[in-house]
């Protein structure tokens, strides 16, 4: 993916960093507060994201709550029954929204920070309509519910290497990549 060697860790290569709460009014906001948050605590440069899903007959909800639509994950629930809770809400909610309005989209924001500077900021979509019932078997969240007009499917019923063509997050990552070259080569990097 990357022309030169980038030596990835994850959170859990650093068991004593504190959970940075999601509390910001936008996907970007959370992004940035995590990327700089974790930066901090590692002494590294961090990428972290923020996602999830807008309806605009929704006025843009769930958005940043949409991990937690229906409540938040009690301890112990599988995580698949806290995605059919959170899209059973969505088309409860969406019941008698007529077809043509129902439109949304799956947004990802992206930051990457040293400690105390942002670095790199993007943002990746994909457009799409809910569905009025769910479909397929593959992926997670709001998947079953999200159909992408030029697939003919949900997002659910696409293989990952599809997923990955059309996402949020690779939409985003596709971005990320040519200002992280220009970052890595040069030392500056305009957005």
């Amino acid at each position: 993916m990357l022309d030169f060697d980038v030596d990835f860790k994850s959170l859990a290569d650093f068991p004593g960093a504190r959970e940075v709460v999601e509390d910001g009014a936008t996907f970007a906001e959370n992004a940035r507060k995590k990327a700089l948050g974790y930066a901090q605590a590692t002494g590294l440069w961090t990428l972290a994201d923020d996602s999830g899903l807008v309806v605009d007959a929704l006025g843009g909800a769930p958005g940043v709550n949409s991990a937690r639509f229906s409540g938040d994950k009690p301890k112990g629930v599988d995580r698949k029954v806290h995605d059919r809770r959170n899209w059973e809400k969505l088309l409860s909610l969406m019941r008698d929204i007529p077809a043509e309005k129902r439109t949304a989209r799956f947004m990802c924001c992206l930051c990457l920070a040293k400690p105390g500077e942002v670095l790199i900021e993007t943002q990746g979509s994909v457009e799409g309509v809910i569905t009025t019932e769910p479909a397929g078997d593959g992926g997670f969240g709001y998947d079953p519910v999200f159909f992408v007009p030029p697939l003919g499917k949900t997002v659910a019923q696409i293989g990952d290497d599809e997923k990955n063509a059309v996402s949020h997050r690779g939409n985003a990552m596709r971005r990320l990549k040519p200002l992280l070259e220009k970052l890595l080569k040069t030392g500056r990097c305009s957005q």
